[in-house]
């Protein structure tokens, strides 16, 4: 409950009752007061407004006759649910198409597309039917319950060190990545982390992406004063000649799941790219550790950083993907020549992840939850994606399939002459959403046409339907 502040008119058209009851009827429409919101009491709105408390209990009568708000005895005035009341649809459709498209680029999709689409084969989209909402929430009951009053108090910048440590023990026992908490940086999403990076390694760097890329990342490099250049790939990922021939001085890489092309790169390129940043006083690699926690076939394969012995790789990495979107908290590991940036010139900035989320998320991977529910999600993950492989086998004549080592989805790629345009459209008419490579291109090239299926988000049951509907239209 807050009070309201607005302008009331003395002496004009209108008497005071009614601006207030058209101020609050326009709130609620208008879905600034929520349904079950409470009001202020009429005294306590009188005061604030400085009127006659009658003036207020008018307003609120006629409110109630026309079943905006409803009085509960003994707790006050409440807004009513009702459903339609909004008039959402009368958004211009300007309005409409800005913010899909703002939406769009988040890189999930939107509760809109998804009405729309009755099988929608998001890459970005992930199974939430396993997560353990049960020890969530006791873990969750248990830090507020038992005093843990310095979790209000401010805490470190780089995020409290109980999380870090634990977070370092993990990366190496899972990733092989070699660090030490002091190192690392805990940040409420890749955004931020990759913001707070600029202002570490400084502005004005010349920077490379691989081609097709993760373009959430391209257009954050691109906001700052980076000159972002884009080099291609072959079927080892990143090519270290490009990064010569174009003289950069930083080269973002997913080498354990390049997004979308699903590459995952081999020591000996890995050892290239390595010898490259090597070769400059100021050169990095930043290092996305995309998707690696699911890994179908093969033996786990550790991270870049784990090879770095001059301390030329900034890895970074979020729970987004293992736990839940919602969770927002990722972190970045720095070599230690920019940790002494960091210190110098940046540790003023404040951690934007809650501390009580941070206490949380360190008890849920300390007790052991996270590794069980990562070893759930895998079999879970790997189920679908072999439902998927197996209804995509009839389409091995006109489609090559890949990028099934790693990750949440599998790239189609047509054999013949075929417009993506075409495919998607084609998939539309059957009412299957896919997602075209060319998402992805910040240059396009030759290439056939490709689309990404992912399989995070369906059941079993709606891949194997929606595989069938793509079958009558494309095959």
């Amino acid at each position: 409950m807050y009070d309201m502040t607005f302008e009331l008119h003395a002496g004009g058209g209108k008497c005071l009752y009614e601006q207030i009851y058209e101020h609050i009827k326009t709130e609620i429409k208008d879905g600034k007061l929520l349904a079950g919101e409470r009001l202020p009491s009429t005294r306590s709105l009188a005061d604030y407004l400085q009127v006659a408390r009658s003036t207020v209990e008018y307003a609120y009568e006629q409110l109630l006759s026309e079943g905006y708000i409803e009085s509960q005895p003994y707790r006050g005035y409440f807004v009513c649910a009702m459903e339609e009341l909004f008039n959402i649809e009368e958004m211009s459709c300007g309005e409409e198409a800005k913010r899909s498209s703002a939406e769009g680029r988040e890189g999930g999709s939107t509760s809109r597309e998804r009405e729309s689409w009755e099988y929608n084969f998001s890459p970005h989209d992930i199974d939430m039917s396993g997560f353990p909402f049960g020890v969530w929430k006791k873990i969750t009951k248990n830090i507020l319950t038992y005093g843990n009053s310095e979790l209000f108090a401010r805490g470190e910048a780089q995020g409290d060190y109980d999380l870090r440590e634990t977070i370092s023990r993990y990366l190496h026992s899972s990733r092989g990545v070699n660090c030490d908490p002091e190192q690392i940086i805990v940040g409420a999403g890749n955004d931020y982390l990759l913001m707070l990076l600029e202002k570490i390694l400084g502005r004005h760097r010349r920077i490379a992406m691989e081609n097709p890329t993760y373009m959430r990342t391209y257009r954050i490099f691109q906001s700052f004063a980076y000159d972002v250049v884009t080099v291609e790939m072959d079927e080892n990922g990143m090519r270290t000649d490009c990064l010569i021939k174009e003289n950069v001085n930083a080269a973002y890489v997913m080498p354990s799941h390049q997004y979308p092309m699903g590459i995952v790169m081999p020591i000996g390129r890995r050892i290239e790219l390595l010898k490259w940043a090597a070769g400059g006083e100021n050169r990095f690699l930043i290092e996305d550790d995309y998707d690696s926690e699911f890994r179908y076939y093969g033996k786990p394969i550790p991270a870049l950083q784990a090879s770095d012995q001059q301390g030329k790789v900034i890895y970074i990495g979020t729970f987004s993907k293992a736990i839940a979107p919602a969770i927002r908290i990722s972190f970045m590991v720095l070599p230690r020549t920019l940790l002494e940036r960091y210190l110098e010139n940046c540790s003023f900035y404040s951690c934007t992840v809650s501390r009580i989320d941070q206490r949380i998320l360190n008890e849920f991977i300390r007790d052991g939850y996270f590794e069980r529910h990562l070893n759930k999600m895998r079999k879970i993950y790997r189920a679908k994606q072999e439902r998927l492989l197996q209804c995509l086998e009839p389409f091995k004549e006109r489609f090559i399939v890949s990028g099934e080592t790693t990750g949440l989805h599998l790239i189609l790629t047509a054999k013949g002459k075929i417009a993506e345009e075409e495919l998607l459209e084609k998939a539309k008419e059957a009412g299957v959403k896919v997602y075209g490579l060319s998402d992805s291109m910040v240059q396009m090239s030759p290439r056939n046409a490709a689309v990404l299926l992912g399989f995070g988000g369906l059941s079993p049951e709606q891949i194997t339907e929606g595989v069938k509907r793509l079958q009558t239209v494309w095959l």
